[in-house]
């Protein structure tokens, strides 16, 4: 392996005195790191199998490129297992597409950050929690590679609050936002089967979305019971989906999906439904609203769901009727999957 390019720099082997070089010079999420040392480094990159040199994307708003070695440092300092670190890469790749529009995630004022779902058989190997809590803490593989992906966003792509992250308010998510599809529980074909990958690969999707909102049904009995739950849910005017359209997701829990599938539903099926009834009416909005967002007054309510692209389904979580939707920061940006290498 080549030698590093990054820069070295000499400290006292103490952990007050690394957590305070790595705090006054911006490069943490403000919570203790994990020092990145040339051997823990080089143990990461092995893990890789890339070149240290080679730019897997250029990070916004800064454009610093984002290298193999300059990702290894951040996922160390994130607590990461060197076994993680293709997750990591990926991931990176994905949000480096176009059609993601990682300019916008980073700057906007609305409070988004990339959601990395993991798919396929590296999610047991790893360890990673698509189970109870599967959205929170507990689990190391969630905790670092989220962290890893905000990590990098700050150090390579300058997304400091504030400066270059203008969210208003931000979000928990911000700190890291990394979770696995329950597939042994699912219903239906997993992600990153819809989007055409082998159910034995593993893959890495990113969108940008807000932190989940909560949907609680425990008394439907039938799809269109706990449809009509989720399409209120769905149905508000405080998300940028509701003006700009775009796509956004929605995590059933397992006892909800199997109860929908049970009557009969695929995925499509789900998506059609709430097209026709995750609906926003206008009463909802101001009229100076109407005429801002939608250039005058629309003859019918706002559908949630415009597309048959517009909305994707994960099964995610444990025991419990409970699932969540999850809004985007709005039409302008697409999640996008990749093949973890």
């Amino acid at each position: 392996m080549a030698g590093l390019n990054a820069q070295r720099i000499e400290v006292a082997d103490e952990y007050d005195a690394v957590q305070e070089l790595y705090l006054e010079r911006g490069w943490t999420d403000g919570l203790p790191i994990t020092p990145p040392t040339p051997g823990r480094v080089e143990a990461m990159l092995r893990a890789a199998g890339l070149p240290p040199d080679r730019v897997i994307a250029e990070i916004p708003p800064n454009w610093g490129g984002a290298t193999v070695e300059r990702l290894a440092v951040n996922a160390v300092m994130a607590g990461c297992l060197p076994e993680y670190f293709p997750v990591i890469v990926a991931a990176v790749d994905a949000m480096g597409d176009p059609a993601f529009n990682l300019y916008a995630v980073q700057a906007t004022t609305h409070p988004c950050a990339p959601l990395v779902i993991v798919n396929g058989p590296i999610r047991e190997a790893l360890g990673l929690n698509d189970s109870s809590g599967a959205f929170g803490p507990g689990w190391r593989a969630n905790a670092t590679i989220g962290r890893a992906i905000r990590l990098a966003l700050l150090n390579i792509g300058g997304g400091y609050p504030g400066v270059g992250d203008m969210s208003s308010q931000g979000a928990p998510s911000k700190y890291g936002y990394c979770v696995a599809e329950n597939e042994e529980l699912n219903p239906w074909s997993p992600l990153h089967v819809d989007r055409g990958f082998d159910r034995n690969q593993s893959t890495v999707t990113v969108i940008a979305g807000e932190p989940p909102h909560n949907i609680n049904d425990h008394s439907g009995r039938s799809a269109d019971d706990i449809l009509t739950i989720v399409a209120g849910a769905m149905a508000v005017t405080g998300a940028n989906n509701a003006y700009t359209g775009g796509e956004t997701l929605l995590a059933l829990g397992p006892e909800h999906a199997e109860t929908i599938s049970g009557d009969g539903f695929g995925k499509q099926d789900v998506v059609e439904w709430l097209q026709r009834r995750a609906l926003v009416p206008l009463e909802r909005y101001t009229e100076d609203t109407l005429l801002e967002r939608f250039g005058g007054i629309p003859e019918g309510p706002i559908p949630m769901v415009r597309g048959k692209d517009d909305l994707t389904i994960i099964v995610t979580g444990g025991p419990g009727k409970h699932s969540c939707w999850i809004p985007t920061f709005g039409g302008t940006t697409h999640s996008v999957t990749r093949v973890i290498g």
